[in-house]
């Protein structure tokens, strides 16, 4: 028997408040147009004011839950990739199951930064795969508006917050690639270059949040070549190629990286899906935004091959591909 990890439902949320780049030109010595051609960004949502990590990731769960026809109880565990917990500890997970009303199984963080939400699918496709868990629930969520200098016209006018969430559950396969659900993963990390993406501040060193520092250059010239062989060596480990690939579902974060991670992996722009224009760089979230979106405008459909990858601070990378 060869069980797979099977995406059978997903679902997303935005806050309501909407925040366009020129927003940013009443305080910041920015435009519209730069933002627009340096990122690709042209809105993002912000939390409002006491809305938190967890509610948005209980929000995103009911609609993920819903389109996998599954109720809580249901669910085995509960994995949530996030950079922005509500609080230090407990994890947002076991406040995602307390708001779902969730009172059996288990929950965990996983933060790999921008690239948590692969960490996380992995982890759970482990999960599966040993037989710890039957059903899991995977959630990417944000409230990366809490971590900005407002300041920094480099990085502050690049970031949103949300939340999406997968359902995934063991299903038999015949153990080929022309399974549905997860075919393999490549997850990677190098320390060396944490000062190319961090934040300022945290529990055991200063004792406050601090802010999101970046160097943007330096970042963007890792990203590309990184994303493009992570991508490539878990495909490899599918036993396919990039020819097999239906869709990229990139991690969002830069229009450019986006561009020239497709190009390199010898993929046109309407194979990727593409939500950075609408969101921001919404950090583990963007992943199932995005896969959210995708499904929700008939991009994807079950049976395509689909290929997430993202890089975050660490710096970590991966890549997962994935049968709708």
């Amino acid at each position: 028997m060869n069980l797979r990890a099977v995406a059978t439902g997903i679902g997303h949320y935005l806050p309501e408040r909407i925040v366009p780049n020129s927003e940013f030109e009443k305080t910041l010595d920015t435009t519209d147009e730069w933002i627009r051609t340096r990122s690709g960004i042209e809105r993002r949502h912000f939390a409002a004011e006491g809305e938190t990590t967890s509610q948005m990731a209980v929000h995103a769960a009911h609609r993920a839950l819903e389109m996998a026809e599954l109720g809580v109880d249901d669910i085995d565990a509960v994995i949530v990739a996030t950079s922005t917990p509500d609080l230090t500890f407990p994890s947002v997970a076991t406040m995602v199951q307390e708001g779902l009303g969730m009172t059996r199984g288990f929950g965990y963080d996983v933060q790999a930064v921008c690239a948590g939400f692969i960490f996380a699918l992995a982890n759970a496709n482990g999960m599966i795969l040993s037989g710890q868990a039957e059903k899991v629930l995977v959630i990417g969520a944000e409230t990366f508006s809490r971590i900005m200098d407002w300041t920094d016209r480099s990085t502050c006018v690049l970031f949103g917050d949300g939340a999406g969430a997968l359902v995934l559950e063991a299903r038999t396969g015949s153990g080929s690639a022309e399974d549905r659900g997860i075919l393999a993963s490549d997850l990677n990390s190098d320390g060396r270059y944490r000062d190319m993406l961090y934040v300022d501040g945290g529990v055991s060193s200063t004792g406050t949040t601090g802010k999101l520092r970046m160097q943007g250059n330096p970042l963007f010239r890792q990203a590309v070549g990184k994303l493009a062989a992570t991508a490539d060596a878990a495909l490899g480990k599918a036993g396919l190629t990039s020819d097999a690939v239906d869709w990229i579902v990139p991690h969002q974060a830069n229009i450019r990286i986006i561009q020239g991670t497709a190009k390199k992996m010898g993929l046109p722009m309407d194979k990727v899906v593409v939500t950075v224009q609408d969101h921001g760089n919404t950090s583990a979230a963007s992943i199932p935004l995005a896969l959210s979106v995708g499904v929700a405008r008939g991009q994807i459909k079950p049976g395509d091959l689909l290929v997430a990858e993202a890089i975050g601070g660490g710096l970590a990378w991966g890549a997962v591909v994935l049968r709708w």
